[in-house]
C-alpha cells in the first residue's frame, strides 16, 4: 500500500518545483523582453543618424568655424536662437543629451549605445564642447547638457580601455 504521507510529500515538492520553474522562466521572459525594448530603442535611434534632417544637422554642426564661445556668438548669434544653425545644435546636443541620460541611468546597454554612436557622439562633443561650456559660464548653468559630456566621457573611457587591450 502506498503511503498517504509519502505521496502528499511529493505533491507538495512537484508544486514547489512548479512555482519555482515558473518564476525562473518569468524572469528570463523578462530579461528578453529589456533586451528587445533596449535593442528596438537603439535601433530607432540609429535610424535617427541616417534620418536626412539629422544629417543636415550634424553637416552644420561640424563645419561651423569658432574659435570660442565668444566667437561663436559673434558669428551664429545667441546660443538657442531661432537660427538654422541653432535649430540643428539643439537637434545634436538634446539627441546625445537623452541618450546619455538613458546611458546614466542604466536604461540602455553602454555596450549597444557605444557600438551604434561612438565616433558620431565623440565628433559632434569636440565641436560643439566651447560653445556648451562657454554657456553655461554665462548663464551659471554647469549641469545643462551634463549628459551628453558624460556620454562623451564614458565613450571616450572605454575606447581608450579597447586601445589598451589590443596593444
Amino acid at each position: 500500500m502506498v503511503d498517504i504521507l509519502l505521496l502528499q510529500t511529493i505533491s507538495i515538492a512537484i508544486a514547489s518545483a512548479s512555482v519555482v520553474a515558473g518564476i525562473v522562466y518569468y524572469a528570463f521572459q523578462i530579461r528578453h523582453q529589456t533586451r528587445t525594448r533596449q535593442t528596438d530603442l537603439v535601433w530607432r535611434m540609429n535610424q535617427t543618424l541616417y534620418a536626412d534632417d539629422y544629417r543636415e544637422a550634424i553637416l552644420k554642426v561640424l563645419n561651423m568655424d569658432f574659435k570660442d564661445y565668444d566667437d561663436f556668438v559673434k558669428k551664429y548669434g545667441p546660443y538657442l536662437s531661432d537660427s538654422p544653425t541653432m535649430k540643428a545644435l539643439t537637434k545634436i546636443n538634446v539627441l546625445y543629451d537623452g541618450i546619455g541620460s538613458l546611458v546614466r541611468k542604466k536604461l540602455l546597454d553602454f555596450g549597444l549605445v557605444y557600438s551604434c554612436f561612438d565616433t558620431p557622439c565623440r565628433r559632434a562633443w569636440e565641436k560643439v564642447r566651447p560653445i556648451i561650456e562657454g554657456y553655461r559660464k554665462a548663464q551659471n548653468m554647469p549641469d545643462y547638457l551634463d549628459s551628453f559630456e558624460y556620454l562623451y566621457v564614458e565613450m571616450k573611457k572605454r575606447k581608450q580601455r579597447l586601445q589598451k587591450s589590443e596593444a
